[in-house]
């Protein structure tokens, strides 16, 4: 109800300016601090006390006095606090909260009719999963998710890499060096065992002897060659080494889990002219200039040109990357791209070149992230050092067991828990724990990964928040109602006979307050890009919970009063697990 409450405020809001002739362009619609009982207030009497010449305070009277709150279905009354004007909730606002929160899919929005490509991840076939980049696939998958849950028609792309050095270097030394020239792989996965070749590849033209480094140049020029001129058996040689790799990396991110409806190859913009045809275009445009022995554009803003195609006709990465994202505008209404933080000049230099193409560039956006640490210190992909994302996924998994297993003797829940529950309970919470450590910070700011913070069920964590929807799936199931799998049981429906009345307690109000926010918070995290404004929230309404459940006995509670508060705990336990889904995180039924 909060979002519908909004669009009723700004109405109200826009009439009463407009009868003291004020203007109402701005509104100052905003959320007041905890300790105000408004659901919304407005802050445009600082905006307008200049213009009227009369203090804030005296201007927000005139304004509340100018609203007629028996007008509005959710604003039970309209009041001044000092320059505010604070709408406070009605009695509907609460009961149809309480009665939407019920449904299973509370929280999605409607369809917005408007298609959206998200690529992310996208990093370079060459070997295993690395920890310093985990934040691509986990914010890129968790903005997915938003995305879809505001209405939106998501794909999820990863763009693969398959025509560049890197893998004409792989490819070359696949197809030289034999098995017993490398190291047993690190795990029975084919990345792990890919990437001893191309590790390989790498130390020999780093240390072998000038006259054999020059032929392998020159194999590694002709495989890059014949990927420009079209030849299908350069393709296929290169293909086969993307596709083993791909295929091994798509399952460690399955485990995040991150999926993708297409791996979108470079090489098909090649392969269908796309690359040349742009290419073309580029020559065309006055920014075009030949310089040392390139084409390049001399782009206004960067003080580094844009180099697009090479002395020998090859073209490069951006060059492709620029045909990639025209196809993206003629196929989606909206792209958005998720990238390190040292991929920004890039960005900004293929924005600015689409924009020269005749694009509109508004269509898209980039997320940019920081680096993801360990307090071992640095990764290095090429050098084969630093921790692989599986690792890490399998150390969360070990760490959650001990947790959940030191947990068993103090359950109040009378459900025993086998080794097949406590095993998935493992996985559901340890890989939740990285998951949610990622995606609750703000993309730009640098990531420490520490287990004791991650795994802290007492904190405001994974454990934490999934902890509580545990919590009202055990209360839920004490009282006889059914609870996700739980279905052969026949209990009488938590959504029975609604009646908010009784839930008249300060706790009880402010987790229906709370409940009440969800769908506000996915519309804005996908307006604004921002998964982790979402995982805000679940720590928000998981605190909120447990005030509620300190301070409000559920099943001993008199008759009206208990069926509203199991109603209460069924609604936040839609809105916990249906957050914790927007953001990839599973919400266990038992903990």
């Amino acid at each position: 109800m909060f979002r519908q409450t909004r669009s009723e405020v700004e109405t109200a809001l826009e009439a009463a300016l407009e009868a003291l002739d004020l203007p109402s362009e701005d509104l100052g619609i905003e959320e007041p601090p905890e300790d105000v009982a408004a659901v919304l207030a407005s802050s445009a009497a600082f905006r307008l006390a200049g213009e009227v010449g009369a203090p804030p305070p005296a201007v927000a009277a005139d304004i509340a006095d100018a609203i007629d709150p028996g007008d509005l279905t959710y604003v039970d009354s309209v009041e001044q606090r000092g320059p505010y004007v604070n709408f406070l909730p009605s009695d509907a606002y609460f009961s149809e909260t309480l009665a939407a929160a019920q449904a299973d899919d509370y929280g999605r929005l409607p369809d917005r009719e408007t298609s959206v490509v998200v690529e992310h991840t996208s990093a370079n076939p060459t070997g295993p999963v690395h920890v310093g980049r985990a934040r691509n696939p986990i914010i890129g998958d968790a903005l997915s998710r938003v995305l879809d849950y505001a209405g939106y028609d998501v794909d999820r792309h990863y763009y693969v890499n398959d025509a560049g050095r890197q893998m004409a270097v792989f490819t070359w030394a696949y197809e030289t060096f034999d098995e017993d020239d490398l190291p047993e792989p690190e795990r029975e996965s084919p990345e792990y065992e890919m990437v001893r070749y191309y590790r390989k590849g790498n130390s020999f033209l780093e240390e072998a002897d000038a006259d054999r480094v020059e032929d392998a140049e020159s194999e590694i020029q002709s495989i890059l060659q014949g990927l420009e001129a079209g030849d299908e058996d350069a393709y296929e040689r290169v293909g086969e080494v993307v596709d083993t790799v791909l295929g091994g990396m798509s399952e460690t991110l399955g485990r995040l889990p991150a999926e993708f409806d297409e791996f979108v190859k470079e090489t098909r913009f090649m392969r269908n002219d796309a690359t040349e045809d742009l290419v073309d275009r580029l020559k065309a445009l006055d920014q075009a200039v030949y310089e040392e022995d390139a084409w390049q554009l001399d782009l206004p803003g960067f003080e580094k040109n844009l180099v697009f195609l090479r002395s020998d006709g090859t073209s490069l990465y951006t060059t492709r990357d620029l045909a990639h994202h025209e196809w993206k505008f003629d196929t989606y209404d909206r792209a958005v791209t998720v990238l390190g933080e040292d991929h920004k000049l890039q960005a900004d230099q293929l924005d600015t070149t689409l924009d020269l193409l005749g694009h509109d560039t508004d269509q898209l956006s980039q997320v940019f992230y920081s680096w993801v640490n360990l307090p071992e210190g640095g990764m290095s992909t090429r050098e084969g050092t630093g921790i692989d994302l599986d690792d890490l996924l399998d150390e969360a998994i070990d760490r959650a067991r001990e947790e959940v297993e030191s947990r068993i003797d103090t359950r109040n829940r009378d459900d025993d828990l086998d080794e097949t529950d406590i095993e998935r309970i493992a996985h559901q919470v340890g890989i939740g724990a990285v998951r949610y450590d990622i995606v609750s910070k703000q993309p730009t700011k640098g990531i420490t990964f520490e287990w004791d913070r991650a795994l802290d069920f007492e904190a405001q964590s994974a454990p934490y928040v999934q902890y509580v929807h545990a919590r009202c799936c055990g209360i839920l199931s004490e009282a006889g109602h059914a609870v996700a799998e739980d279905k052969e049981r026949a209990p009488e429906s938590a959504a029975a006979d609604l009646d908010a009345a009784p839930l008249e307690s300060e706790a009880e109000r402010d987790l229906l307050r709370e409940i009440a926010r969800f769908p506000a918070v996915i519309e804005q995290a996908a307006d604004e890009h921002r998964p982790h404004v979402v995982a805000t929230y679940t720590r928000t309404l998981a605190e909120q919970f447990n005030t509620f459940y300190r301070e409000c006995p559920v099943l001993d509670a008199e008759s009206d009063t208990r069926q509203a508060r199991l109603a209460l705990v069924d609604a936040a336990r839609h809105a916990i697990a249906n957050a914790l889904d927007a953001i990839g995180i599973a919400a266990p039924r038992s903990m």
